[in-house]
């Protein structure tokens, strides 16, 4: 599954006009307007100081509509101006007069922010990239540069007019963020070192089987250990009941494909899924533990048990490779969020350690364990949906620029 994306260091950029796109979408302060987390500004500003030589116009979003943190973008300029220690010009506008003209009277070392572009209606659509290049939106911002890098792998699963169109009319690349996300764990599919061992929990079920499909399919991994809502789904699969009847009634009936997909997992690859072997419950306010097979019926799952918790972790300290995706249970209760914390540790030492995104980052960056792995992933959805086995739109889209305009 070797990527073939064009690179910045493939490319001249000393004075021209670059179209960045970024994801600087982050939590907004409702009352203040202020952002709450600049982790994703960080993130982005090796790729913004790489091209310090050319006229940089950055296209990024905030939100959705409809969203009550859908907004302008002055105060993501103002912040990236902040973390850059250099001026970003914020302008309200996305290809307009004012654009075009604020463009053009730029100099080579600038930055200018456009608003946000889904303002525009025609972003918010999911397009193939042949109707993407055709429409108002990409025609318009292509014609105001001389290339395009794409640094937002927290959108290269959305097939969006900026993502998958602009490759399609103006040479384009990946920006160093992008580069390092596509590449690691493009390693985790191909070249990793064993034991491999896949850490699937939290709520998004139904991906996680997926990428648990393709990972113990293709022999990628030789484990895969299933916590959080994730586990609990695997649990009922093999015939345990998880707490509460009218708990287990109501996964049941919501995850009843997931379920289907959790039997056939464990019949088709014994002994290489493993489940939590007791459970932690909420019983008298305080936490309690049970074997699977004697969950009391008074209360719901709500992490894994300390017996889970030790086996688990052998796994992970004899483990070459971990990618961990989704905490074991209600990790914003200090009673339940023991197993997340304790599994996170063992994963830490891994020779080769990926996680992806979301939740899971933002409670290692709170344990201050970020140095203790090899990456974490910027984008939760485009990395599941990279570790599935599926090509992403945005890579797929910087394949084909490369090839049309090598």
């Amino acid at each position: 599954m070797a990527q073939n994306i064009g690179t910045l260091a493939e490319v001249q950029t000393r004075g021209k006009t670059v179209l960045l796109r970024l994801d600087l979408n982050s939590p907004i302060d409702p009352a203040s307007s202020q952002i709450l987390d600049d982790k994703r500004f960080r993130e982005h500003l090796p790729t913004i100081q790489q091209l310090q030589d050319a006229r940089i116009v950055i296209v990024t979003h905030q939100s959705r509509p409809g969203k009550k943190d859908f907004t302008t973008l002055q105060v993501h300029a103002d912040k990236l101006e902040k973390l850059l220690h250099c001026p970003v010009l914020y302008i309200d506008d996305i290809f307009g007069r004012s654009a075009r003209e604020a463009v053009r009277s730029m100099r080579n070392g600038e930055i200018l922010m456009l608003e946000n572009v889904r303002f525009n209606a025609e972003e918010n659509l999911t397009l193939k990239p042949e109707e993407a290049a055709k429409t108002h939106l990409v025609r318009r911002l292509a014609s105001m540069a001389d290339l395009f890098v794409n640094d937002a792998f927290g959108t290269a699963h959305r097939s969006q007019p900026t993502v998958v169109g602009l490759p399609m009319v103006i040479r384009s690349v990946a920006g160093l963020l992008m580069e390092k996300e596509v590449f690691t764990l493009g390693r985790v599919l191909e070249g990793a070192p064993h034991p491999v061992c896949f850490v699937l929990g939290g709520t998004k079920v139904d991906d996680s089987m997926d990428v648990a499909h393709n990972v113990l399919e293709k022999n990628i991994a030789d484990q895969v250990i299933a916590i959080g809502v994730v586990g609990n789904v695997f649990l009922i699969a093999a015939g345990k009941d998880i707490g509460h009847p009218s708990t287990t009634l109501i996964q049941q009936l919501k995850y009843t494909d997931e379920i289907e997909k959790a039997r056939d997992l464990l019949t088709r690859f014994p002994g290489r899924i493993v489940l939590p072997s007791n459970v932690a419950v909420r019983e008298n306010s305080q936490r309690a533990e049970y074997p699977v097979d004697a969950i009391p019926h008074e209360a719901p799952v709500l992490d894994i048990g300390t017996d889970a918790i030790q086996e688990m972790s052998r796994c992970l300290k004899t483990a070459g490779t971990v990618v961990f995706n989704g905490p074991a249970g209600v990790f914003e209760e200090p009673a339940f969020a023991i197993g997340t914390h304790e599994l996170l540790k063992a994963a830490s030492s891994a020779e080769f350690s990926v996680v992806g995104g979301g939740h899971t980052a933002a409670v290692i960056e709170k344990m201050s364990l970020e140095r203790d792995f090899t990456h974490i992933s910027t984008g939760g959805g485009a990395c599941i949906e990279f570790l599935t086995g599926k090509k992403l739109p945005a890579v797929d889209a910087l394949e084909r620029s490369k090839k049309m305009f090598g």
